[in-house]
């Protein structure tokens, strides 16, 4: 793997509730409209629920309507990494924490979004913390 934060099944299960843990380890989905951070407003930076790794900052956020907090582009180039996912007969690109390989969401591109890059970061609540500005 080569993640900068490595830790056994055993300590994820041990610091993760059983929610975070299917999102972040398993690559589960939270329901949509109900994750803590889907229409939230705050200016501040969300982090990797997992590791704490800064991931995006609040200024690329937008409401998509989707379910999900939206994300127009993550906080640095190097702070997520891309994996092609075809389950579910969908041919689609998961976004995963680059510093400890935490499931995240996905992200979509093309839909049209009026964003600077024309991308949607589909990202679960549950994966994140946000640190509010001070």
């Amino acid at each position: 793997m080569g993640y900068q934060v490595e830790k056994s099944d055993a300590e994820w299960r041990e610091e993760l509730s059983p929610d975070e843990y299917a999102v972040l380890r398993k690559g589960g989905t939270e329901r949509a409209f109900v994750g803590k951070y889907t229409d939230t407003e705050t200016e501040g930076v969300y982090s990797c629920r997992a590791c704490g790794a800064e991931l995006f900052r609040s200024d690329s956020k937008f409401h998509s309507h989707c379910g999900w907090p939206s994300f127009y582009a993550p906080l640095a180039g190097d702070s997520v990494e891309y994996i092609e996912d075809t389950s579910h007969g969908m041919k689609r690109v998961e976004v995963r924490c680059a510093s400890c390989g935490s499931h995240l969401g996905h992200v979509f591109e093309g839909e049209g979004y009026d964003t600077p890059t024309d991308q949607r970061y589909c990202i679960n609540s549950i994966s994140l913390t946000l640190e509010p500005k001070a």
